[in-house]
């Protein structure tokens, strides 16, 4: 354990997530290491270690932060708004997606590599943030579709929760990869964020 208040534990903990989040912008997951990481903090190398092992747990608590901050703004929605119509719904819950492209990079990478990287305490906290969503979710449903029975709702989470994960790759591509479709001969039409997230939710929710 990292000598030092657990205000400082968790100040440096941040830091080096915020430094893993500003390497991600420009780099790949394959490019970033830990000296990468260690030269855009304020502190040394090693000392990482003291917090994190592996890339893959910072990456990992990374895509922790990111479902909370979602979690978070499910709640604020809920709160402020009581009803809404299945359009409604569609479009906030797209919404909120569209707001979080990094959650959903992050969750289109190898999710077996960073758990498997992840020491277990690292992974419970992970899934602790994970479970959550799901039951925001839940929550949602339960607000604003009463009428929706047990299994709708569950129908509806084991086909969301899965579909996320195909989203970044299906709505980010480089221009290598565009020009590679076309050449393909494959007539495919780029969605947004917004948009591919609508279209699932609207057709999961049913007339």
């Amino acid at each position: 354990m990292p000598k030092g208040s657990p205000e400082l534990t968790e100040a440096r903990r941040e830091e080096i997530i915020n430094a893993c989040e500003k390497l991600y912008q420009t780099m790949s997951f394959k490019e970033i290491t830990m000296g990468e990481i260690g030269n855009v903090t304020s502190f040394t190398r090693t000392s990482i270690y003291n917090y994190f092992q592996t890339k893959e747990e910072i990456f990992l608590a990374l895509l922790k932060r990111e479902y909370e901050l979602w979690i978070a703004s499910l709640k604020q929605t809920m709160e402020q708004v009581k009803e809404m119509t299945k359009d409604e719904f569609s479009s906030m819950l797209a919404r909120s997606l569209e707001e979080r492209a990094q959650l959903l990079k992050i969750m289109s990478m190898n999710h077996y590599d960073m758990e498997t990287g992840s020491r277990p305490e690292h992974l419970v906290a992970f899934k602790v943030a994970y479970g959550e969503s799901i039951r925001m979710v839940m929550a949602c449903l339960h607000q604003y579709f009463p009428d929706m029975t047990v299994g709708q709702k569950q129908d509806f989470i084991y086909t969301f929760f899965p579909f996320m994960f195909g989203i970044y790759p299906y709505t980010y591509v480089t221009e290598k990869q565009r020009t590679a479709m076309e050449e393909a001969g494959v007539n495919y039409v780029f969605m947004t964020i917004y948009e591919i997230t609508y279209n699932c939710v609207r057709k999961l929710l049913g007339e």
